[in-house]
């Protein structure tokens, strides 16, 4: 069965796909449509898994002739991925993996940088090494200018990203995005759910804004997006304009028949750690290019300047993370992500909010 996107066929249609992270909201998302193109096998690559078999479980339901492998597995753990590989052969990679929540990694550091950094790094090597025709990285607008951990991991994933890329060789790119309406962790069902409870919604700043997108329609972009990859490239997607956080928790109030700080309050609870009062699509030695689509942009920058030293920055943050040092690892990522101001280190032994 075709889909309106004819385009994605050739990306998609009969190919041996990779999707790391598949339990996530954006990689089941990325799963579920790639499923519709009709690949000749796809790759379920999780952690997790509770939400790798509930996937599966879906998947095999609305799919019943694809054919679908589950892999329990941990992109840090360079047999684990070889044997996928080796086995497998995927041609196309999309790498979904990462630890996202801000507050959480402020307190892990060491654990971001081991997932965000070093599993990029294992999968874009095993990437190179078996030959595959392309490997896309999903990014955040976190990673400019970024003020909290997992920000300043993904900033170097995407570097690393463009420093793989070399031709002959697989295409190498990174899409970069903002919130998602929905996921895992997001604003949208914490605030529907103390609307359920009576209040109060907890917004962290009157002033905050976000940009937000549905799961749909930016795995929807990301698809498109790297069909247009000839590798080395980081695309922007076209997320709208910011939205104030306190006017949606009071547009939620409302649609759910309450009168904002009248039936239902809403408090503000302080920023949390890591946390900006609004994000970045673009950093400042970043311009922006048109694609051929309206809604996706591409990063114009020189990648050589930042992969010159690249290779020995990750040698000392193995180093840091083999020691377990989480203050010099951020004073080392401060050295290395242009705009990162990290939180101050005693925080970052603390246990973190998580809402």
């Amino acid at each position: 069965m075709k889909t309106a996107l004819d385009e994605l066929y050739p990306l998609l249609n009969n190919k041996r796909i990779l999707v790391t992270g598949a339990g996530g909201s954006i990689g089941s998302e990325l799963c579920r449509q790639i499923s519709w193109y009709q690949p000749s096998l796809l790759l379920l690559f999780e952690r997790h898994e509770n939400s790798l078999y509930s996937l599966e479980l879906e998947l095999r339901g609305k799919f019943p002739n694809l054919n679908l492998v589950a892999i329990v597995g941990d992109t840090t753990v360079r047999d684990c991925v070889g044997e996928v590989f080796s086995h497998h052969s995927p041609e196309l990679v999309f790498h979904a993996a990462a630890h996202k929540h801000v507050p959480l990694m402020e307190s892990n550091a060491i654990e971001a940088v081991r997932n965000n950094v070093f599993g990029t790094k294992v999968l874009g090597e095993m990437a190179l090494a078996h030959e595959v025709e392309q490997f896309v990285l999903i990014s955040t607008d976190k990673a400019i200018n970024p003020t909290n951990v997992m920000g300043a991991t993904k900033w170097v994933a995407e570097c690393l990203i463009q420093g793989f890329n070399k031709k002959p060789g697989p295409r190498f790119d990174a899409v970069r995005f903002g919130n998602v309406l929905g996921s895992n962790g997001s604003v949208v069902p914490l605030f529907a759910e103390q609307i359920k409870k009576g209040g109060p919604v907890t917004v962290t700043h009157p002033e905050i804004k976000r940009y937000f997108m549905t799961i749909p329609e930016a795995v929807q972009l990301c698809l498109q997006a790297s069909s247009l990859g000839k590798g080395g490239e980081i695309f922007v997607l076209d997320m709208g304009e910011q939205i104030s956080i306190a006017d949606l928790a009071r547009n939620m109030i409302r649609l759910s028949g309450f009168v904002p700080n009248q039936d239902i309050k809403i408090t503000f609870s302080g920023l949390r750690l890591g946390e900006k009062l609004f994000e970045e699509l673009v950093g400042k030695n970043e311009t922006l290019a048109p694609t051929v689509h309206p809604k996706i942009q591409k990063i114009q920058t020189d990648p050589a300047k930042k992969h010159e030293t690249l290779a020995d920055h990750i040698k000392n943050l193995e180093e840091l993370v083999a020691d377990g040092n989480s203050e010099k690892l951020l004073e080392k990522l401060k050295d290395i992500v242009p705009g990162y101001t990290p939180t101050p280190p005693f925080f970052h032994c603390m246990p973190s909010e998580i809402s």
